[in-house]
């Protein structure tokens, strides 16, 4: 009779167990070819299908790292806005800071005008959205603000005019926003900026 270590052994030519291999290189692949999708073709017009093929791979890849599109969509806007510390400059300088830099970040990140686009359109985009506001634009407003009572409301109003540039500039591209130098953006917002984050409450 065999004993219960014998009876419990695999047999010998079991096959050993399957280890499921994670590519770095093909998941950045997928988020590469769905960035470029999402920006290209709207949260609701990109599809699994089509985000595989301008990655080489095939659909069952992308499902298998990222389950759905709402999650490839989540995975490949994850955005961190680098936001500066506004307490680093003079207290007169902070809208003109905040402006310059979310400029430098629209215009050399694609990402977030495909954010933008699926954020006006989607619950997806714009419940990511308002993750970034609440994770990172609030901390930031918090440190210069006077009174932390009307923080978020101040901070709701500086995403309103930064956004609100963002869409007509580098979404709906209306030909006098994007005729705009940097140098004369900053100079129109950075004032209304300013008085959100830092004037007495009217």
């Amino acid at each position: 009779m065999a004993s219960a270590a014998t009876a419990a052994s695999p047999a010998p030519d079991a096959p050993p167990p399957a280890t499921p291999r994670r590519s770095d290189a093909t998941r950045g692949a997928i988020l590469d070819a769905a960035r470029e999708r999402f920006a290209a073709d709207g949260y609701e017009r990109a599809t699994i299908r089509a985000v595989a093929r301008d990655a080489n791979i095939d659909p069952s890849m992308v499902m298998r790292y990222y389950g759905s599109k709402e999650g490839l969509f989540a995975a490949a806007v994850a955005v961190d806005l680098k936001l500066p510390d506004l307490t680093a400059f003079a207290r007169e300088d902070v809208g003109r800071a905040l402006v310059t830099h979310f400029l430098d970040m629209w215009e050399e990140n694609e990402v977030l005008t495909a954010l933008l686009r699926v954020g006006v359109t989607n619950q997806a985009g714009a419940e990511r959205m308002q993750t970034i506001f609440r994770d990172q634009l609030l901390p930031v407003a918090r440190a210069v603000c006077p009174d932390p009572e009307q923080m978020p409301a101040r901070a709701a109003l500086c995403a309103g005019q930064l956004l609100g540039l963002a869409l007509t500039r580098y979404v709906l591209r209306f030909p006098p926003a994007v005729a705009l130098t940097r140098q004369e953006a900053v100079a129109w917002l950075a004032p209304t900026v300013q008085r959100y984050l830092t004037a007495p409450h009217p």
